[in-house]
């Protein structure tokens, strides 16, 4: 099964930046999608960013023009690199990937812990 490890959260200022990583390690035959989900207290889990094999990005509409999503496919690495947060932005961030460990097993979907970011004054 594929882990996922999370890292560069934490508090920021409004205007303020972070870079979050995501990397990928186990038995993996491929990696379809990479991307984060966010969870704000008493909120559902919503789409930030999510990116595919052939590097098609999606992004909500909330974050554009803001969030810069990229992934590393040589290290199984997915950057969230978020520009001008807003207060709004404090959520927890999970990581997400869609993989097959074989190309004979149907595709798998695994969640990282989450990473906490707050954005306040």
């Amino acid at each position: 099964q594929v882990q996922l490890v999370e890292s560069g959260g934490g508090l920021v200022q409004p205007g303020g930046s972070l870079r979050l990583s995501c990397t990928a390690s186990g038995t993996i035959y491929k990696i379809y999608v990479m991307g984060w989900y966010r969870q704000a207290p008493g909120k559902q889990r919503e789409l930030v960013a999510t990116i595919d094999d052939y590097d098609r990005v999606t992004n909500d509409d909330s974050v554009k023009g803001r969030f810069r999503f990229s992934r590393d496919t040589a290290r199984r690495t997915a950057v969230l690199q978020m520009n001008s947060l807003k207060p709004e932005d404090t959520a927890v961030y999970y990581c997400y990937v869609d993989y097959r460990t074989h190309t004979w097993v149907t595709r798998n979907i695994s969640w990282g812990q989450g990473t906490q970011v707050t954005v306040s004054s």
